[in-house]
């Protein structure tokens, strides 16, 4: 019974979006429409004591996901960095941007399918060489030779030679 009686209690309340300028709580939503792969509304307001207009965004809230470095550290997982990592790989090459925005979120939607809340880099580092190697060969090899810090021209060598035998 008491479960019950918080639900109630806690969904009633009707909190009211405040105008930035008057700090009016009468706001009502002009358009409504998903943005980010459809992770976020956008919400167009407009404060009906003052007529001042202002976006809001309404994003679900996600359990953080934890990158375990090779050196043992941890970090979240940033989709910005990974970005722009890939652009930085596609540099000079006729890569879309949109292409790279998608393979990032391919890959950020598997992990977090996986269910767990730390992945190792090398697990990431491998799912994105292995979609970036079907969008650009170039940019892949690019890619590969900073995440596994080739030591030298045999290394990289046999990387190429590990990329002819996959195409064949």
């Amino acid at each position: 019974m008491v479960l019950r009686s918080f639900y109630i209690s806690k969904y009633s309340e009707l909190i009211e979006m405040k105008c930035p300028t008057c700090q009016n709580n009468s706001t009502r939503v002009l358009d409504s429409r998903p943005v980010d792969d459809s992770r976020s509304i956008r919400r167009r307001r407009e404060c009906e004591a003052c007529g001042f207009r202002f976006t809001t965004f309404e994003k679900v809230e996600e359990i953080p996901l934890i990158v375990v470095k090779k050196e043992g550290t941890r970090e979240e997982f940033n989709r910005e960095k990974l970005l722009r990592g890939l652009i930085k790989a596609c540099e000079k090459r006729p890569v879309a941007l949109k292409e790279l925005e998608d393979l990032v979120s391919e890959v950020e939607k598997e992990l977090r399918s996986h269910g767990v809340s730390e992945v190792k880099s090398e697990a990431v580092g491998e799912m994105v060489m292995d979609r970036l190697a079907k969008i650009d060969e170039v940019a892949y090899v690019r890619f590969a030779s900073v995440y596994r810090q080739f030591k030298d021209i045999n290394v990289f060598i046999d990387e190429l030679k590990e990329l002819l035998k996959k195409e064949q």
